[in-house]
Order: C-alpha cells, then structure tokens, then sequence
C-alpha cells in the first residue's frame, strides 16, 4: 500500500459493483485498505464477489441489493452504509448499461429506461451521498463513470451516447461545486473494456417492454460481445480510477487508443469557430467565465453577480 496512501480505511459505496468495472473498482478500492458497500442486483454475481474477498482474506464488504432508478431505496443505502461505517468517503456511480439501436426508431422506453440508469442512476446516487460526504471529514471523493461515449458518438449509440454526454456535462460542473467543501470529483471515462456489459439489452424491465429497436437476430449480440473479450481488464481500470483519484485528477481516461479520435474532434471544433473578431463586451463576459472556473476549482464558492 506504500505511506503515501490516502485512502487507507477510508469508506466507498460503489454502484453496480460485483461485475466488470464496478468490481475492478472494487478490488482495486480494497487493495489499498479502503472499506467497501457494493451494490448488486444478481445473487449469483455477489456470491462470486465475496469469494473473491475471502480468497484475500479481506473483511467482507456491506453488499447492499440495489436498482440504482429505485430513489427510496438508494436513500436507505446511503443511510444503511452511514449507519453501518460511521461515515461514507468515496462515491462512485458506476451502474449502467449498455443498449443500442437506432435513434430514429427509438420509443420512449428505450430513452426512459437507458436515461433512467445510465443518467439517473448517478442524480440519485449524488442525491442520496452528497450530504454524508459532506458531513464526514478528511479526504473524500466522487467519481462518476461515463465512458467514451461522452466524447466519441456512434450511429448504434444515440441514447446511451445521450446518457454518457450528461454524465459528462454533470461531472464537469460538480467538480466547481464540491471543491469548496474539499472533496474531489472526477469524471472517467473507459473504453473496450472486457466485461459482459453486451448483454445488457437481454435484460430490460418488463416497465420498459415497448422498444423501437428490433429485436437481435439469433447470434448477434454474441458477435457483438466478442469485441468485449479484447478489452482491458476491469482491474486495471479500477487502478487507474484509484490513482487519478489520488492525482485529484477531473478527468480520468483509461484508455490509450483514442489519441486520433481527439485529434480529430479537436481541429473540427477549431475548424467551426467563425474567424471573426468578437465584440470588447462578450470577451469580457466570457473572461469573468474563465476565470470563475479557475476560482471554483481553487476552492472558492460562485456567486452568479461575479459572472457579469
């Protein structure tokens, strides 16, 4: 664990945490001597996570059965974790999934159900965490799980894609308003990763039947599950989440194959700026901007009469 680790006995509640990333977030967490809730929806896959803690010989986690939609029941984790610990840390909304389809065939369940989790999910679990988090002393930190998407859209990934750009926008804005009451907030954003998270659209909520996407032809969300087996280990993304944790780091990418996605996205931004002069009164406007956001992440709270 090395003296310089700050997350020693440190308290994590982790949404969607006994498969794939949330449990690499996991195991990573408890290698470094954090204390663990884990939610979970599937029995079998708990199972499987404790053994893997007893197999360390690590004190077991509070597992917490959890829908991250279910806003009454997230409010009685946040309580259950408090009351349980003493105080709550660390937070990371992991909990997701992974749908596609059309978004020109898409009902209003599909946006229902994939905003729900993948967008909603996080509000509550802010909602329900913020105010332990607030209330517990020493170091302490969000994290919101997003993913590529949030920068990179696809033509099969127009809802999730939707989900992954408002988890983004949310991150970026709450990293200015939780420095004041010095606690980080980092946004990450993985890419491939090898979990079984293809096989989400097998397991939409008879409340959210009514889909626009057709249903996949025998052996073909199989297919697509084999690109998952190319990637990067859950585990290393879970280390490397802990450690832009560590660095205070807003945003934490896993992954090192988008260098040209990023290049490209850059000079088209660049290429639409009109080439015009702006006015002496909207320079202005947008300085006070700038410079409220290096303000906010120094630490000071922002007045909205100080953005004018």
């Amino acid at each position: 664990m090395g003296e310089d680790n700050v997350w020693q006995g440190r308290v994590a509640f982790v949404t969607g945490a006994v498969t794939g990333i949330g449990l690499g977030v996991a195991q990573a967490f408890a290698d470094s001597g954090m204390k663990l809730a884990l939610s979970y929806r599937n029995e079998d896959d708990r199972a499987a996570a404790a053994e893997w803690f007893a197999s360390k010989g690590y004190e077991q986690p509070l597992f917490v059965k959890l829908d991250v939609t279910d806003r009454a029941r997230f409010a009685e984790a946040a309580d259950q974790v408090e009351q349980h610990f003493g105080a709550v840390h660390v937070l990371v909304n992991n909990a997701g999934v992974s749908v596609f389809g059309p978004t020109d065939e898409a009902s209003y369940d599909d946006y229902d159900w994939i905003m729900g989790v993948n967008f909603g999910g996080v509000v509550n679990g802010l909602v329900s965490f913020l105010p332990k988090i607030k209330a517990a002393e020493g170091r302490r930190h969000v994290v919101n799980v997003a993913s590529m998407a949030a920068f990179l859209p696809g033509p099969q990934a127009g809802i999730y894609t939707a989900s992954k750009f408002a988890v983004r926008g949310l991150t970026e804005s709450l990293r200015y308003n939780l420095a004041p009451h010095g606690i980080g907030c980092s946004l990450c954003c993985p890419a491939l990763t090898r979990t079984n998270a293809w096989k989400s659209a097998t397991k939409r909520p008879d409340a959210f039947a009514e889909s626009g996407f057709r249903q996949a032809r025998e052996g073909e969300l199989e297919q697509f599950g084999t690109a998952f087996e190319e990637g990067m280990d859950p585990y290393e993304v879970g280390a490397k989440i802990l450690a832009g944790m560590t660095k205070q780091n807003g945003l934490i990418l896993t992954h090192p194959e988008h260098g040209p996605d990023f290049t490209e996205l850059h000079e088209k931004i660049m290429a639409a700026l009109p080439d015009e002069e702006a006015p002496p009164g909207r320079l202005k406007i947008e300085e006070l901007r700038r410079q409220a956001m290096r303000d906010a992440e120094a630490g000071l709270v922002i007045e909205l009469n100080q953005l004018t």
